[in-house]
């Protein structure tokens, strides 16, 4: 979808909630040096005005988490957990059609700014929401926490990963959460209920150094090609098995990619060490035992000397249910149908904070109401289109009061 013109900045005819997602656009939260503070007071001015409780937690200095919370009328049952993330990746501004933190909305109502897509307009919509909720006199038996983290574009070490083992995280007393999605340029909506688990391999091959000019034998370079051969051959193999199969998703097959290599000192020397990166994803389907042996496997037939290290092992394979008996699902799915929604449930492809909350015993579905909109996370020229924003906060009031009123449940007493 080609950028129309600039429209102007803002205007009596403008919907709030539009001018309020513009509005939080334009704080730079962009890695490495995220503005947290701005972030956190904004979102907390807004949680404010809507009535909500609002708490700090710093899980370590600098990474604060915001949570704001909704009070139920049966505080004992299961809540509801809505969460976002605070900060956005970097941006190559040459490669723009508008500067990436003003938020810029054109003549069709796309709006360009960084985190459009990933994921301030969800932290938006889930307050705009309760923000209708409440203004229509709505209480539910259900309590609804907003939980804004920081740090989840860089892994979520420092954030969601810490929070999920603190005890401000466990009397939130989580019955069922709500994570980032993505955008769908179909008419359908993404659902994921579960996620890849991200490896990150470094593999080492020692070998024998000598000059340039002669024909040495055992070296790392003979070695390390015997490895990358052995990794790319199993990508090509996972490639052709999701372009073959058209009911596949790239949720459904292992993604591997070398990213780095390493080695070498001078044009005239053959060296003793070379090192190769990978970044792989694994779907919950496979055995994870079985894939690092395979791994091994290839280490050792490359040859002695060959070693491998993870940089990242993520072993958790929690699935969410998507079951017409699950309550939860039952009450999404149920909202979804009642508002002809077309679903599409998948594997995410890649990481979100879902995978801590799902880790932590939770069922987590990851969804963005984002149809008819061109994938554009991470890209240039990230958008939104304003009536799909608006939309998405239709969806989540509905979303929200049948979530927050499932009845009690067994273990509820």
């Amino acid at each position: 979808m080609a950028p129309g013109k600039p429209g102007k900045s803002t205007g009596a005819s403008e919907n709030p909630s539009v001018t309020l997602f513009r509005e939080y656009l334009r704080i730079d939260t962009v890695h490495p040096k995220p503005d947290y503070d701005a972030a956190i007071r904004f979102l907390e001015r807004v949680g404010t005005d809507l009535g909500l409780a609002c708490q700090k937690v710093e899980v370590c200095q600098g990474r604060v988490v915001l949570i704001l919370t909704w009070q139920g009328t049966n505080p004992r049952l299961r809540s509801i957990l809505l969460n976002s993330h605070t900060d956005v990746v970097p941006v190559f501004e040459e490669h723009w059609t508008y500067p990436p933190f003003e938020a810029v909305k054109d003549s069709q109502g796309n709006i360009y700014a960084r985190g459009a897509q990933d994921m301030k307009c969800v932290s938006i919509q889930y307050l705009e929401a309760i923000r209708r909720l409440k203004t229509e006199g709505k209480s539910f038996a259900r309590t609804i926490h907003l939980t804004f983290v920081p740090d989840e574009e860089v892994g979520g070490h420092k954030g969601m990963e810490m929070f999920v083992q603190r005890p401000e995280f466990k009397v939130l007393n989580v019955g069922f959460a709500m994570d980032e999605g993505l955008a769908s340029p179909s008419d359908t909506f993404s659902v994921f209920y579960g996620e890849r688990s991200p490896w990150w391999i470094k593999v080492k091959c020692m070998g024998s150094p000598g000059h340039g000019s002669r024909f040495i034998s055992n070296t790392a370079a003979e070695k390390m090609h015997k490895v990358i051969n052995s990794f790319l051959a199993f990508r090509e193999s996972e490639k052709q098995r999701l372009k073959s199969d058209s009911s596949l998703t790239l949720g459904d097959v292992t993604s591997l990619n070398m990213t780095m290599l390493e080695g070498g000192v001078s044009f005239n020397v053959v060296p003793s060490e070379m090192a190769a990166s990978f970044d792989i994803r694994i779907p919950p389907t496979v055995d994870l035992k079985a894939f690092e042996e395979q791994v091994a496997t290839w280490c050792r037939g490359a040859g002695d000397g060959v070693t491998y290290e993870f940089h990242q092992k993520c072993m958790d394979q929690h699935i969410t249910s998507t079951e017409e008996s699950d309550p939860w699902w039952k009450a999404f799915s149920g909202v979804c149908r009642d508002m002809k929604l077309q679903l599409k449930l998948e594997i995410f492809p890649a990481a979100t904070d879902s995978r801590y909350i799902r880790a932590a015993g939770h069922p987590a579905i990851g969804f963005s109401p984002m149809n008819r909109t061109p994938v554009l996370l991470h890209d240039h020229n990230e958008f939104l289109n304003e009536q799909v924003f608006l939309r998405g906060i239709e969806i989540y009031a509905r979303l929200l009061t049948a979530l927050a009123s499932v009845p009690p449940l067994p273990a509820e007493g």
